[in-house]
């Protein structure tokens, strides 16, 4: 089964070679995915957690923390794969950790980088399914545990059809700490025991590095030039087709609310510059917030800021009266709430949240978001939220506190973790 797996791994990685290079994925890290590590490695059987992107990394953190608490004579190997995702792990990697990509899922990769490094246990977190790297840490009786585990609508439905390769690979994960009962149900039905099941909860809730209300933003409100009284609205981790309608309801209420600034955040910062064509069209001048200038914004008639850096969205939520979060308007899944959310800030998102559905139906179930269709309900809502400021602060503070009521999942993956640490 497994020479199939690296056959057919083989082929569909010529066949998606000349993609990659069109899209510039290469970076420097890349070697370390073909199972290139540097010489001299010595980590003395340390805990391995891999996290794929961005979001996964933030969730780990406060996971990770828990880790260096309890075992603090143990290195700890933080893996992601995309580069985003590893520019991040290394701002929150100790001096001890090592910091690297997972290797591509074929046999020969994943037994050199394995015998390398050798972990005492792999964290998976979310719900990853690499084959080869799994059959292999099995062999070598090294657990693999999945934390934040959470299967989407769409994996779902396609595990389905490949139930019978998948329940024996699934088997041979230890044990999967999982988000939610619908997570749990999904992996009984995929043939995992129930016994390897726990409900933890989701770590997201336990970030505490959210930015900080109390903290001085005084450069970040010079960067776009908010003064005493004037609003600020987010579109943030915007997709196409977000955008344009952020923009027309950005126009529609600067009608009535002339002290109102809008900052774009598209999801993937390189569609920065094509964000800005999408700007002017509406009439507006765009400022690219990593070369805007303290107070930049006098020159510029209603400008819209684009955010095209990675890292500083947090910074710019703690300024902002509204936020709407993407990939929820287009069918894209949505993205991550709890960060403005821990904020108290008033949060707005579309209906195609799959990728987030409990817990944006946690805050819809205690009004503590708004949910919106179109472009007419983005209107009207933040219209009523500007008008009424009691109704605004409340929303913010009903999730600040849904925030803080859910918190502790970290905690409970750390203590199923500690019968797998030798």
């Amino acid at each position: 089964m497994f020479i199939i797996y690296d056959l057919i791994f083989l082929i569909f990685a010529i066949i998606y070679l000349p993609i990659y290079l069109a899209r510039k994925k290469f970076h420097r890290g890349f070697c370390r995915r073909l199972g290139i590590l540097p010489g001299g490695l010595k980590l003395n059987r340390p805990i391995w957690v891999h996290a794929v992107s961005v979001g996964e990394v933030m969730a780990v953190r406060e996971l990770l923390e828990e880790l260096r608490k309890a075992y603090p004579q143990k290195k700890l190997v933080i893996s992601t794969v995309t580069a985003t995702g590893n520019k991040i792990a290394r701002e929150i990697a100790r001096d001890s950790d090592f910091v690297t990509y997972l290797p591509l899922d074929f046999g020969f990769f994943v037994k050199n980088v394995m015998d390398r490094i050798n972990p005492s246990l792999f964290i998976i977190a979310e719900t990853e399914i690499w084959p080869n790297l799994i059959r292999y840490l099995y062999r070598k009786k090294v657990p693999v545990i999945t934390v934040n585990g959470r299967i989407s609508d769409a994996s779902f439905k396609g595990y389905l059809t490949i139930r019978f390769l998948l329940k024996p690979i699934l088997k041979k994960v230890s044990l999967f700490c999982v988000q939610a009962e619908r997570d749990a149900q999904r992996l009984t039905r995929l043939g995992v025991p129930q016994d390897k099941i726990k409900i933890t909860g989701n770590m997201k809730f336990d970030f505490k590095g959210h930015a900080d209300l109390k903290k001085d933003y005084s450069s970040y409100r010079e960067k776009i030039g908010l003064e005493q009284g004037e609003k600020l609205m987010i579109a943030a981790s915007t997709h196409r087709g977000e955008e344009e309608v952020a923009l027309e309801v950005y126009r529609e209420l600067l009608k009535e609310f002339t002290q109102l600034k809008l900052l774009l955040a598209p999801r993937h910062p390189e569609r920065a510059k094509e964000v800005a064509g999408i700007v002017s069209k509406f009439g507006f001048r765009s400022v690219f917030l990593s070369s805007a200038a303290p107070k930049c914004s006098v020159c510029v008639t209603s400008p819209v800021f684009i955010l095209d850096t990675v890292g500083q969205l947090v910074s710019f939520y703690a300024l902002a009266d509204v936020i709407f979060v993407g990939g929820s308007l287009v069918k894209k899944g949505g993205h991550n709430i709890l960060e403005p959310a821990a904020l108290g800030k008033a949060v707005l998102f579309g209906p195609h949240m799959y990728n987030f559905r409990d817990i944006a139906n946690l805050f819809l179930d205690n009004e503590a978001a708004l949910l919106i269709h179109n472009q007419e309900e983005f209107k009207t809502n933040v219209n009523n939220l500007l008008n009424r400021p009691s109704y605004l602060a409340g929303l913010g503070q009903r999730a600040r506190e849904l925030i803080l009521k859910n918190q502790g999942a970290s905690k409970r993956n750390a203590e199923y973790l500690k019968a797998f640490i030798t």
